[in-house]
């Protein structure tokens, strides 16, 4: 498993398995199966953003740099939190709406920049979202509701986990957009379906997914579980 990836499932692992189930109105052990095919789907969004062009890797980097060190990665529960109390998905808004309903009308200590879930999926993903939601479901069992909802929460927590390697590292643009080759690279290894995957975030948004996606999910499980004994 890559290294961003296996650094995230370790993160949900336990009681955050249960919180992130209970956000996104599904089953734990669904859940943890969207996770492991979703978190894949993420970093090759990432990669494919990074590679394709050098203006790509600047801003990822420039947005790594200016919003995203790792902090989320240490306080989840500031980020349930704020996810929990507002289905649509973080950001400003939400953390806005969220001061009312905390304790002296505070909201969650946690940057809304690196927050907004949704935002960083219209950079990721854009048009090819919701055929990314459908290769997910079918590949974890999950409805499409529920990954709509889980997508936005993964979103932010790629960033944190990519930010604080990109810095303990001390990664510049070049070697932000190789780390992130190689990742992709390694994940495709790992589990061969997930190529499947991958070839729907390079689509335009209107491409089907194949059955064998189903597989993907309890295969990049069974990587983590297996790695876990």
């Amino acid at each position: 498993m890559s290294g961003i990836v296996e650094m995230l499932m370790q993160q949900v692992g336990g009681d955050k398995i249960r919180e992130m189930s209970a956000v996104i109105g599904a089953d734990p052990e669904a859940t943890l199966k969207g996770i492991s095919t979703a978190l894949p789907a993420l970093v090759g969004g990432l990669a494919r953003e990074a590679t394709a062009t050098p203006d790509g890797a600047r801003a990822l980097s420039s947005a790594l740099d200016r919003d995203h060190d790792g902090s989320l990665l240490d306080d989840m529960g500031g980020l349930l939190a704020l996810f929990g109390g507002n289905a649509g998905g973080g950001g400003l808004n939400a953390l806005v709406g969220m001061a009312g309903k905390m304790p002296g009308g505070s909201a969650p200590d946690v940057n809304p920049r690196a927050a907004d879930g949704e935002g960083i999926l219209r950079h990721v993903l854009g048009a090819r979202r919701p055929v990314v939601e459908q290769g997910v479901s079918r590949a974890s069992g999950l409805d499409t509701g529920a990954v709509s909802r889980l997508l936005p929460l993964l979103a932010p927590l790629v960033m944190g986990a990519l930010g604080k390697v990109k810095r303990e590292r001390q990664l510049d643009e070049n070697g932000l957009a190789l780390l992130l080759k190689q990742e992709k690279e390694t994940l495709v290894q790992q589990s061969p379906a997930l190529g499947g995957v991958m070839g729907l975030i390079d689509q335009d948004g209107d491409g089907e997914v194949k059955d064998d996606l189903m597989q993907m999910g309890s295969s990049l499980l069974g990587q983590f579980m297996g790695g876990k004994r």
